[in-house]
């Protein structure tokens, strides 16, 4: 594999993390009612986004 290729496997998968870890923090504070202000349509792109970039990552490698 490419050293190219490998670097955007990886960058792949950071970003799904970091989507994943978005989505729970925004659920956990919304559900604790800190971010009461933000719509669950905000919540559900978030999870799509999740989803996509999961997806994007495991057709790369």
């Amino acid at each position: 594999m490419s050293r190219t290729r490998r670097y955007r496997t990886i960058r792949a998968a950071q970003l799904f993390v970091i989507f994943v870890g978005i989505t729970i923090l925004v659920w956990i504070l919304r559900g604790l009612g800190i971010l009461t202000f933000i719509p669950g349509g905000i919540l559900l792109i978030f999870i799509l986004l999740s989803v996509i970039t999961g997806i994007w990552s495991r057709f790369q490698r």
